[in-house]
């Protein structure tokens, strides 16, 4: 194999993790769909992933998702590997008082991180796996975020381009503008209406450093059908109080 080829493989095997992430669970012929690769390769790139501990196989159709290992190398490498150990228990008091699934993310560029989940008990609750990379735009602690960046980095993340996700994804600039500010004033987002993923509404708050900068935020996620408007005001001064005893309890 010469060395070129070899760098190539690395390629390949790496746009293999990353397309694992963005669709986890999902199997090998989907995969090479939309990655234009023969099955073949795919294959051969997702079993030496998971050879060295960075992919899983998670149910009995053969499909594939990320381990926490790529998650913890990278919150290692962004000094943010503390937040999830300091958040459980605030998290678990939140479960408790909402019953309703939490998580946990931090920001990665124009996307966030889902680092943490503790489980609602209902029957019907929502569900992501840890490592899923979630969108700024489209998502209530991407909004909970966005509403504590400088105006100017907001603008740079909208000029990149708002992708769609479903029929409610906000892709209107004004519209996403009107929808920060609305969060900012009331210290907490609210998505009403499935930006991100179908039937799945959430109220989110950011979790701050010592010089106010957004680095995480928690969603009080929730089915879209047993979402209350009624209930919101609750839940986001639950999000609030939560997100604040974590910003206190972060290291200076």
């Amino acid at each position: 194999m010469t060395a070129q080829h070899g760098i190539a493989s690395v390629r390949t095997t790496l746009r293999v993790l990353e397309h694992v992430a963005q669709r986890q669970p999902v199997g090998v012929s989907e995969l090479a769909r939309a990655m234009d690769l023969p099955k073949t390769t795919v294959q051969r790139c997702l079993v030496t992933l998971r050879e060295v501990g960075w992919l899983r196989v998670v149910d009995d159709q053969s499909r594939w998702a990320v381990t926490s290992k790529p998650l913890d190398i990278g919150l290692r490498a962004v000094g943010k590997d503390q937040i999830r150990a300091i958040a459980d228990s605030y998290l678990e008091d939140l479960r408790a008082r909402t019953d309703e699934t939490i998580h946990l993310t931090v920001r990665q560029g124009d996307s966030l991180i889902i680092i943490s989940r503790k489980d609602s008990r209902q029957a019907v609750r929502t569900y992501v796996e840890l490592g899923t990379r979630a969108p700024l735009h489209a998502t209530s602690c991407g909004l909970a975020t966005l509403a504590q960046l400088p105006e100017n980095e907001v603008e740079n993340i909208i000029n990149r381009g708002l992708n769609s996700f479903t029929g409610t994804t906000i892709l209107d600039p004004t519209g996403l503008r009107d929808e920060i500010e609305r969060t900012r004033k009331r210290g907490y987002s609210v998505n009403a209406a499935a930006w991100w993923r179908p039937q799945v509404c959430a109220v989110g708050s950011a979790i701050l450093d010592n010089e106010r900068c957004p680095i995480g935020a928690i969603a009080i996620s929730i089915p879209s059908s047993r979402f209350n408007t009624l209930q919101v005001p609750y839940l986001g001064s639950c999000a609030i109080e939560t997100t604040q005893a974590i910003s206190q309890a972060l290291p200076i």
